[in-house]
């Protein structure tokens, strides 16, 4: 899984380069896949293979650190319903697509709370008649069905507007996403390749099945193009424990790719279903709160047993309640790990958010594509909302990921909605939560901490501007030359 390469001619643009005297170009030598030297251009004479970076630009290598990727994957093959305004839209979209070859049409990427008007099982029925259909949200956290698919997954009881919310739209999910491994590793293999040439080097895998065996299958038949380390969910703990996985391991059978993640637990819902647990209703229903999915007790004993058997924990918490739930439940059992999502922050929760050293694992592209909808559903909210800079500024560890596919697998797209807060001709959406550059390449790194220098992992990228000078659109656009992975050349233009 590693190799030996020089790097000619390249300038170090992203973290560790502050440790070098010059910025002018150098060359990088990699040896079995670690960085074993790093000199003046042209003073390094090694007979291996070589890449002439010609003056660009050598970043570390870029994680997404939240992906559900076999729902990523698969969202190729799927009907884009991003650009509907209307449940009229997205259904027309829908009933005028091709069916799956197993009979149904399933449709993604619609945002319900940015329409005028409800979504409907009538109107949907309408629309498509008796084609089984799913129409999934942007956030993943709704589906909307019509009748026909409704009868054919046995939720036919549910009410008039045909939506399954929370973890009866996850368990559809989890049912699309259940076709054979050939497909399901095929489409990987080409989302992988996708990433790869966006500069992708690793992601956190949080698809909601079992996925050890999966990643043994698809590592033994060839697959190379990124690290990964594949979280679980509470029906998978106890397995864990049994086959004694902790958290950082090497995953048997994968050749060193492969890494045991956290347990992922969903606390709350989200902000587009409304159902992400604050401190303040949703306009319209003074009693709405969102919901806890996991009572505090709960989580506490969740938290505990992954402790005790040396597993980190990812922590779902988008609302503000839900953050301070989890923060609670980090302070009794002192577990180690991240709050994913972190979208509504209290004041007076960022201290200890700091103090315990829970990671904050954020989608910087989420604050753009949600902020109309933040505007109206959490106009009375007094918290924090979408922190970066806020989160940093507290000594909070931060890491930048993007959902996908609830945002797309781009980190160039997450590191400018970070450090520019919009992606249109707008005003900055709270630009006093702005980032640098260089903090959202370190963000995007391993962990949030990867570095260039003697004895690091070579995965590195090389860009064909300086991102430090880039403009927004030259950022999210920014052309990637070569992407390595413990050198070897996973991607080359």
């Amino acid at each position: 899984m590693s190799g030996d390469l020089l790097l000619r001619s390249v300038r170090v643009a992203g973290p560790g380069g502050e440790l070098l005297p010059t910025e002018e170009p150098v060359d990088i030598l990699i040896r079995a896949g670690l960085i074993a030297d790093i000199a003046p251009a042209g003073n390094l004479r090694v007979a291996v293979e070589e890449i002439d970076g010609d003056g660009m630009w050598v970043i570390p290598g870029l994680w997404d650190h939240h992906v559900h990727t076999v729902q990523w994957a698969l969202d190729a093959q799927r009907v884009q319903l991003g650009v509907a305004t209307s449940p009229s839209e997205a259904a027309r979209l829908t009933a005028d697509a091709a069916a799956l070859p197993d009979g149904r049409v399933v449709g993604a990427g619609f945002r319900d709370g940015l329409w005028s008007e409800p979504p409907s099982r009538a109107l949907l029925d309408e629309m498509t008649g008796e084609r089984p259909t799913y129409l999934i949200n942007a956030d993943v956290h709704s589906v909307w069905l019509n009748s026909a698919a409704l009868r054919r997954e046995g939720f036919d009881g549910v009410d008039d507007d045909g939506m399954l919310r929370e973890e009866d739209a996850f368990e559809i999910s989890r049912r699309l996403n259940a076709t054979d491994d050939a497909t399901v590793d095929a489409a990987i293999r080409t989302a992988a390749e996708r990433a790869a040439s966006r500069g992708i080097t690793g992601l956190v895998d949080f698809d909601m099945a079992w996925t050890a065996d999966a990643w043994r299958r698809r590592a033994a038949a060839g697959f190379d193009m990124h690290r990964v380390e594949f979280a679980f969910y509470p029906a998978g703990l106890q397995r864990a424990i049994d086959e004694g996985l902790r958290s950082g391991e090497e995953l048997d059978g994968t050749q060193g790719l492969v890494h045991v993640g956290p347990l992922k637990l969903i606390t709350d819902g989200s902000l587009g279903t409304r159902t992400a647990a604050c401190s303040h209703p949703y306009p319209g229903d003074p009693a709405d709160f969102g919901v806890l999915t996991i009572p505090p007790d709960e989580l506490r004993d969740l938290l505990t047993r992954a402790t005790a058997t040396g597993l980190e924990v990812a922590v779902h918490a988008i609302g503000d309640r839900a953050v301070a739930s989890a923060l609670d439940a980090f302070t009794y059992t002192q577990a180690r790990g991240t709050i994913e999502h972190a979208q509504l922050v209290r004041h007076a929760d960022l201290a200890r958010f700091a103090r315990l050293d829970v990671v904050a694992s954020v989608q910087p592209a989420h604050a753009l594509d949600d902020r109309d909808m933040v505007e109206d559903l959490w106009r009375h909210q007094q918290a924090v909302s979408y922190p970066l800079a806020t989160l940093l500024t507290a000594g909070i560890r931060v890491r930048f990921g993007s959902d996908a596919p609830v945002a797309p697998l781009d980190p160039w797209v997450t590191i400018a909605a970070a450090v520019h807060r919009t992606d249109d001709e707008r005003a900055l959406w709270h630009p006093e939560d702005r980032v640098s550059i260089d903090q959202a390449l370190l963000a995007s790194s391993r962990h949030g901490d990867a570095s260039i220098g003697l004895g690091a992992v070579a995965d590195l990228v090389l860009c064909g501007a300086d991102p430090r000078a880039a403009g927004r659109e030259e950022l999210r656009r920014m052309r990637v030359a070569a992407t390595i992975l413990g050198g070897r050349v996973t991607f080359r233009a």
